[in-house]
């Protein structure tokens, strides 16, 4: 059985390394929609990583978000490891889930194997924006959030805090899911 993982990541850059994650967050869900745990937490920064100025522009106009990411950070070393275990633990094969899943997995993959040296998720990712495309028979570009029924929103805040956004995304993937599967 597969358990599809959202997961959403709040950075101070665009790039793992030079900058850092400074909080993720991880709702697990069955295709049915049940949510069968989540995992979160704020890290310290990487050691001679800065932030990103335009970023950090963008964190001054949410600051609550902000205050929220750093409250308690962990060292990589020990949440990314904690991370796996939990994934592991899950009654399921983990299969990331992300919006946009080319910026969280690129951060979570990175933070995987450098500080847990695997990645349950093995080196692939689903991106609910390209689930989206195929689901609408839309252009990419314009399956946004935006652009999508709105029955397939529940009402979860997106707050930018990397739990609720996850959950909120996850909750929007198994709708999309149950509306395919209703389909076929």
């Amino acid at each position: 059985m597969e358990i599809y993982v959202s997961t959403d990541v709040e950075a101070d850059g665009p790039i793992p390394g030079p900058n850092s994650m400074l909080s993720f967050g991880s709702a697990a869900y069955t295709a049915g929609k049940e949510l069968l745990g989540t995992f979160s937490a704020n890290l310290e920064t990487l050691p001679g990583a800065t932030a990103d100025p335009k970023t950090a522009e963008w964190w001054a106009k949410h600051p609550e978000a902000w205050t929220a990411c750093r409250q308690n950070p962990e060292a990589p070393e020990v949440a990314m490891p904690r991370y796996v275990a939990w994934l592991k633990a899950l009654p399921g094969k983990p299969v990331f889930v992300g919006y946009p899943a080319g910026f969280d997995f690129l951060f979570v993959y990175w933070y995987l194997m450098r500080f847990a040296g695997e990645s349950p998720f093995s080196f692939s990712a689903l991106d609910i924006k390209t689930y989206a495309m195929a689901l609408l028979r839309k252009d990419y570009r314009k399956s946004t959030k935006g652009g999508m029924p709105r029955h397939w929103f529940d009402a979860h805040p997106h707050t930018h805090i990397a739990l609720d956004d996850a959950i909120e995304q996850g909750a929007l993937f198994c709708n999309m899911l149950a509306e395919n599967l209703r389909e076929a």
